[in-house]
């Protein structure tokens, strides 16, 4: 569901785009920690914000860090 927001706030196009694992974090709503797959090496990892359900909002992409591996651990940030 932020394949969109991802692309466009790297200014690309993801043929691949495989969420391989995943952390969550409870807060006012619950942050995911997502390490997706974009290329047959290329990993990029997401925080998406999904609101509480009252809030009747989509998951957000907070911030994204690219230039990731399979192996990298996927950690808060």
């Amino acid at each position: 569901q932020v394949k969109a927001q991802f692309e466009s706030r790297e200014n690309r196009t993801c043929d691949l785009f495989r969420a391989i694992i995943y952390r969550t974090q409870v807060v006012a709503g619950i942050n995911y920690f997502i390490k997706v797959q974009v290329s047959d090496s290329e990993y990029v990892h997401l925080r998406v914000f999904q609101s509480l359900p009252a809030m009747n909002e989509g998951p957000s992409l907070v911030s994204f860090q690219t230039g990731k591996t399979r192996d990298d651990p996927l950690t808060y940030f």
